[in-house]
């Protein structure tokens, strides 16, 4: 599935804001391949960096579903 990141931006490896991820669902988390390059997993609800210091974090829109 594709998400957009919709919120502030975080971390030069972290995620942008407006930036289209490829991302999969799993067990109530989204494994997300972030600026990094890495797979990563982030909140469903509430996508923010791991230390609240670094940024408020953001939300998710759907661009694409996963097929079903």
């Amino acid at each position: 599935m594709k998400l957009r990141y919709v919120g502030e931006s975080f971390g030069v490896e972290g995620l942008t804001n407006g930036k289209i991820y490829d991302a999969k669902e799993e067990n109530g988390w989204y494994h997300v391949i972030d600026d990094s390059g890495e797979d990563y997993l982030y909140s469903m609800t509430r996508p923010a960096p791991l230390f609240r210091s670094e940024g408020k974090g953001g939300r998710w829109e759907i661009v694409e579903e996963d097929p079903k």
